[in-house]
């Protein structure tokens, strides 16, 4: 086993509730905030993209012209510290304290980095799947998380709320996984072969720096006690 050193962090449904989004979502293509949260469901539990949801009221939907559109129209899509989720910000801050390089890496659009640096997180590293020019779960993602750590794949930690595009992907990059259950992929993606490599699997980010500090202290003593150090 090896003690985790880096913790990076998916973006929407991880750290960020997306939900006043979605609403706004909702609100621009002029259709009832549950008739789309009910077809946004459907489409999740089809394994289908996401944006098909969009594109099942607007046919032919493209999502970066629809940003600059909203953009245009005043109405531009954002974020701001009532969206995160409430145990984000302390969760950073404790792996922090535990001298952690902490990150955020997730599949947004180049402007969530403005957004993201405006909220002061306590976080190393800020990427995107846009400005970095490749999006989850590609390998070359995951790469760049990597290369942002700089230090073994083994001891990064990747969490995220989606087994496919999250935990699985980093897993098959050699890093550690974590799943959360939340967002409406957390509870509707149910992949028990990748769950059970997880290293850890939570239901609140409050619950995370307690596992890896213990993990970490463990993992240390067993390195301490094994015969090569006898």
């Amino acid at each position: 086993m090896t003690v985790i050193k880096a913790v990076f962090f998916d973006i929407g449904g991880t750290i960020l509730d997306e939900s006043r989004e979605f609403a706004a979502w909702a609100d621009w293509l002029g259709v009832p905030r549950h008739t789309l949260s009910a077809v946004f469901g459907a489409v999740l539990a089809r394994g289908l993209d996401y944006r098909e949801t969009f594109r099942t009221f607007r046919p032919g939907f493209d999502i970066d012209t629809e940003r600059r559109l909203r953009a245009a129209a005043g109405k531009p899509e954002t974020f701001g510290e009532q969206d995160l989720y409430p145990d984000a910000r302390t969760c950073l801050a404790a792996l922090k304290e535990q001298g952690l390089l902490v990150g955020l890496a997730g599949n947004q659009p180049a402007h969530a980095e403005q957004l993201l640096r405006a909220l002061d997180l306590p976080a190393d590293v800020i990427g995107t799947s846009e400005g970095w020019g490749v999006t989850k779960p590609a390998p070359a993602f995951f790469d760049r998380v990597l290369d942002a750590a700089g230090v073994e794949p083994a001891s990064i930690l990747y969490v995220g709320d989606r087994p496919d595009n999250d935990a699985a992907p980093a897993i098959a990059a050699g890093m550690r996984a974590c799943l959360i259950r939340r967002s409406p992929w957390g509870h509707i993606l149910d992949m028990p072969d990748v769950a059970a490599r997880c290293l850890f699997r939570i239901d609140s980010l409050d619950e995370l720096p307690v596992l890896i500090a213990k993990h970490n202290t463990t993992t240390a003593q067993d390195g301490e006690n094994s015969p090569s150090r006898m």
